[in-house]
């Protein structure tokens, strides 16, 4: 404010800055969108929550609203391993949007049983899908008090390796003992209204809840489910701001076009599975011919990684091969955070944490990568004394000489960085006069941004006018741009691009000695 003066002498007056300060976007925030638990997806009012962003920060919070990892062998868990995986390899945010199948045949429906008791029954619902392979759930009554008194007994219910128990419940209070400690596998009910007075028959006989699936039924008509997904205006399209774009196991091409379209709308990355066929040297199903073919549609917010890798099912101890973009998301996260988003989420230190290596139609040699990488195609290797690693950096145009300047992955991640950023911190110029002090301050505002960057080694040069430039004068903004309301701002910048060949020349000295 100004300075109130009265004696001959000199005064202070502290101006404010016309620079604003910038908040760096984030680069990692990722959106899983896919099947979820067909049973268990539900809203903090327990609630069906399906089509809906929900926000995470651990596979904890993935367990709570979309009931974690299950088998079926109609509905794929794609997104529940790759949320695992996402977690397990360094992702720390994201968002989940959990779609509900539609089947052509019968649809998976929850088994249930009834165990009929004297006056009553009780009537037990599967929380699990129970269609093979998928195990089923046992009930096993156990240690019946004899007739008399209100009968009491132990439960024990078991799903593959899960193990619950309730000991000492009489009939009567079933209700009130699985609502205050539920079960994660059963739901219990009265049959006609009661639960009985006691059991009859001893032993009591083991309870099976499993789904008979008819022969011939139909997977989940995916074009269908994923319909309004990415439409504008849709629930996922008004989350402000998220990087990456995830759709475990989905390989459809009408599916990955409307997902590359919303992501280039979004200014975020499409990380993209192989269909799970696809095999390093087939010339049919090659994952190379069906990139080049066109099968798999092209975008530079998008790269496409091969191929499936093993792991373990927690479900059912079994082995099982899972899609990678789970995987690969997860190590986009933790290389932003200890490097960052100019770093190319690539080579030996992207060691992925808890698989035991690729697919065997996915092994390859250094030569057959060369094929592979030229067309787009990012694989995962295994490298003895190293472990399984993320092996290439493209995106899926890296081909198209038109897109030459976004051929790698951190480029086009950088520059999405950058707009994302600047499209978040400059509202406030909307509505400033629009002359010279404006200008100036939007020049100072950006370049102070870009020399932080500078000063993070995130961008090519020595110097940094020759890392980047910022314009915004009279230059760029004209007489008739003023008159129609518009400022016109350049910002432009020396990304970082990967040593993707390395070369070295060796040549024999011949008597030579080197001083």
């Amino acid at each position: 404010m100004p300075v109130a003066v009265s004696y001959p002498g000199l005064y202070l007056e502290e101006l404010p800055s016309n620079a604003r300060s910038i908040v760096a976007a984030p680069t990692s925030i990722t959106v899983f969108a896919g099947y979820t638990h067909p049973f268990k997806t539900i809203d903090s009012n327990s609630n069906p929550n399906f089509n809906t962003p929900v926000r995470i920060f651990s596979f904890s919070d993935y367990e709570r609203y979309f009931g974690g990892i299950y088998v079926s062998g109609i509905l794929p868990a794609d997104v529940a391993h790759a949320v695992n995986q996402y977690f397990i390899n360094g992702g720390s945010d994201a968002y989940v949007v959990g779609l509900a199948a539609s089947f052509t045949g019968t649809q998976l429906d929850a088994a249930s049983v009834t165990l009929h008791t004297t006056g009553g029954g009780i009537v037990f619902t599967a929380l699990e899908p129970t269609d093979a392979p998928a195990p089923p759930i046992t009930i096993t009554i156990s240690n019946v008090k004899p007739p008399g008194s209100p009968d009491t007994a132990d439960y024990t219910i078991t799903y593959g390796t899960r193990v619950e128990s309730y000991r000492g419940v009489k009939l009567a209070d079933l209700t009130t003992v699985f609502t205050s400690h539920p079960s994660s596998l059963i739901s219990v009910a009265p049959f006609g209204g009661s639960y009985g007075t006691q059991f009859t028959g001893t032993p009591v006989p083991q309870q099976t809840l499993q789904t008979v699936v008819p022969a011939g039924v139909i997977g989940p008509i995916i074009e269908t489910d994923f319909g309004t997904v990415f439409a504008t205006d849709q629930p996922l399209d008004k989350v402000d701001i998220f990087n990456l774009l995830v759709l475990p196991g989905i390989s459809s091409s009408g599916v990955l076009s409307d997902a590359l379209a919303f992501a280039e709308r979004k200014q975020a990355f499409l990380i993209m599975d192989p269909p799970a066929q696809a095999d390093a040297d087939d010339p049919v199903v090659g994952i190379n011919v069906l990139l080049d073919g066109g099968t798999i549609p092209k975008s530079q917010n998008g790269a496409l990684y091969f191929p499936y890798l093993n792991s373990l099912n927690p479900v059912n101890g079994q082995p099982i091969a899972l899609p990678p973009s789970g995987f690969v998301a997860g190590i986009f996260a933790r290389t932003d955070t200890r490097r960052g988003v100019w770093k190319a989420p690539a080579g030996l230190e992207t060691i992925i944490n808890n698989t035991t290596g690729v697919v065997d139609s996915g092994r390859m040699n250094d030569p057959r990568q060369g094929v592979l990488n030229l067309s787009g195609v990012n694989c995962l290797r295994s490298f003895p004394g190293v472990g399984t690693v993320v092996f290439g950096a493209r995106t899926l145009v890296s081909k198209n000489p038109a897109f030459q300047q976004n051929m790698y992955v951190p480029v086009r991640r950088m520059t999405l960085f950058i707009e994302q950023t600047l499209l978040a911190n400059l509202k406030w110029v909307v509505f400033e006069p629009n002359d010279e002090p404006l200008w100036h301050a939007i020049r100072m505002t950006i370049e102070n941004f870009m020399l932080s960057l500078f000063n993070q080694q995130a961008l090519q040069g020595a110097k940094p006018s020759e890392a980047f430039m910022v314009q915004c004068d009279s230059t760029t903004t004209t007489q008739d741009d003023i008159n129609t309301g518009k400022v016109n701002i350049v910002v432009g910048f020396a990304p970082l691009k990967p040593a993707e060949f390395v070369i070295i020349k060796i040549a024999q000295l011949a008597g030579q000695t080197q001083s």
